[in-house]
């Protein structure tokens, strides 16, 4: 290689390695140009998270994000302990500091060395208790306290506090409620993952109106440009044969009538919860199953009026599809 395309190979090598890489603010994401930015790949082994597209490094030295577990004492002292798990629905995502006024050995520090760290504390405390931290803070012991009452995953809380962060990046808190937002974030989150949670649901256990939170919803989606799916009247049959203590061949039936109708193109703009408890006391009837639409409503949370609607559609549908079957 003569002279001078050695330093033409000098010269692109110098850009391959020291061009910017930038990253996201929560998660690592690769955004340089001509890149996808996609998959982001994990080494736990080497601590290394890489851009699936272009192959580049973009953390060397990740925080593990996995918990240890040992199964004897053995395992406990010759493993290393990295800490508690790093999450999102954390204020510091687990990453808070501690001053003891003790040193290591556990003796008392000297008063030069204590007159230092009061110093640090108080400047510590000052950080954290800015507008913006103590807006984050609430809002995630308010999410803490939606996740017991509603019995959702972490999971789900995870997703709903990433999509919180990122609705505060877009200054969508701005005018609004923290909580309204939360609130919308877990309804959110709940479509994305299949966990069926209504609107209703969360208003009750948040206390906080139906509409407001149906209204901030509807910002979020926008905003966020979030692709969520509508809930499947499958996913609360479960839900409410339990309550109602309906038999497991009621439950197939119930499951065979929706099954038609989605394919059939019945559903679309009518709610889920109505259609399974519709479907529900329609395989009840069926099957000589002694269930009230009461019953059934108590347990939906869904009137009788709106089941018995249903129910005569649902009716009129399968009548339908019998007479075709037959002829």
């Amino acid at each position: 290689m003569n002279k001078h395309k050695r330093i033409i190979a000098n010269q692109e090598l110098d850009v391959t390695v020291n061009a910017p890489i930038r990253t996201s603010e929560v998660f690592a994401r690769c955004i340089t140009q001509n890149c996808k930015g996609w998959p982001i790949i994990t080494d736990n082994a080497s601590g290394e998270i890489l851009c699936g597209s272009c192959g580049r490094v973009l953390e060397e030295r990740s925080l593990e994000t996995v918990s240890s577990h040992w199964l004897d004492p053995t395992d406990y002292l010759t493993k290393k302990n990295s800490g508690a798990v790093n999450s999102l629905a954390m204020f510091d995502m687990n990453m808070s500091t501690v001053m003891s006024k003790r040193d290591s050995t556990g003796k008392s520090l000297s008063r030069t060395v204590k007159n230092d760290f009061y110093r640090l504390n108080i400047l510590n405390t000052r950080s954290t208790v800015a507008s913006k931290s103590k807006t984050l803070r609430s809002a995630l012991l308010f999410l803490n306290m939606l996740q017991m009452k509603l019995g959702i995953p972490d999971s789900i809380v995870e997703n709903a506090a990433h999509m919180y962060r990122k609705a505060v990046r877009a200054k969508m808190t701005i005018g609004r409620k923290s909580k309204n937002i939360m609130c919308a974030c877990i309804y959110a989150s709940c479509k994305q993952c299949g966990i069926p949670r209504s609107i209703l649901e969360i208003a009750i256990v948040s206390n906080i109106g139906k509409k407001e939170i149906a209204r901030t919803y509807r910002s979020l989606v926008d905003r966020l440009d979030l692709s969520i799916n509508p809930f499947s009247s499958r996913e609360f049959l479960s839900r409410i044969a339990n309550e109602a203590k309906i038999s497991e061949k009621s439950r197939r039936d119930a499951i065979e009538i929706i099954y038609a109708m989605e394919k059939a193109g019945i559903t679309q703009g009518k709610n889920p919860k109505g259609l399974a408890s519709a479907s529900l006391y329609l395989a009840c009837v069926l099957n000589a199953e002694k269930i009230t639409q009461a019953e059934i409503a108590k347990a939906s949370g869904i009137t009788s009026t709106t089941i018995r609607t249903r129910y005569y559609d649902l009716k009129k549908f399968y009548l339908e599809t019998i007479d075709l079957q037959q002829d």
